[in-house]
């Protein structure tokens, strides 16, 4: 059975001038469809540097990187861009959410660059149902608090069917309680067949995955 992800020898430096920062040093793994894997490390330990590579946000120095098969080392920025529309979605720390959008206007935002453009407020409102939002889709974001702001992005980050869904620090921001719901609502994703991928450094969230890659120096370890 093939992989959803695997990564091979994968490598990440930055230069300035003569300066070379070695971030990743040599990552291999595999992840598979409908894993709920975290990613954990320190800060500075090279764990969003690596979501950025995996979500094609950014390239790697050195190494191969298949996604559902296809070596998506080397794509260049339009590659890049459709595959990610098309198959990864995406949560942040701080939410990113366009604050002059209303909510059902930021989760119709990536239906926007698809192919199908039919009943894009319908396709919208369905994902917000599913986290519990279907009254508040005419707000907009300084409206709403924190968890609801991260449950929107939930909801962006679904609202294409995406074959993965990254999340980076998706409680970096809440309270307990808040940050208990969106675990919970990304536990239930998951058992619905979503992959889905958690950088984070606190264990109370990790818990939560049923997989954990801990990254120390830019290299995976098992301490």
């Amino acid at each position: 059975m093939s992989h959803l992800i695997e990564i091979q020898n994968l490598k990440k430096e930055y230069r300035n001038e003569e300066l070379v920062t070695k971030v990743l040093k040599g990552l291999t793994f595999n992840i598979d469809k409908g894993e709920f894997l975290s990613i954990m490390g320190p800060s500075g330990s090279g764990k969003s540097t690596l979501m950025h590579i995996l979500g094609l946000l950014e390239r790697p120095t050195s190494g191969n990187y298949k996604f559902e098969t296809e070596d998506v080392s080397n794509l260049n920025d339009k590659q890049s861009a459709y595959l990610r529309n098309k198959k990864i979605g995406f949560m942040f720390q701080n939410f990113n959410l366009l604050p002059r959008l209303s909510v059902l206007e930021n989760v119709k935002l990536p239906l926007t660059y698809s192919e199908n453009k039919k009943n894009l407020a319908e396709k919208a409102k369905k994902v917000l149902e599913s986290v519990g939002l279907e009254e508040r889709i005419h707000y907009f974001p300084n409206q709403i608090s924190g968890g609801q702001k991260q449950r929107v992005a939930i909801a962006r980050a679904l609202v294409n069917n995406p074959s993965v869904i990254f999340a980076d620090e998706p409680t970096g921001n809440l309270d307990s309680k808040s940050s208990t719901q969106i675990m919970e609502i990304l536990a239930r994703l998951n058992k619905e067949g979503n992959t889905i991928i958690l950088v984070t450094h606190d264990p109370r969230t990790a818990k939560y995955s049923k997989r954990v890659i801990k990254i120390k120096d830019g290299q995976l370890s098992n301490k």
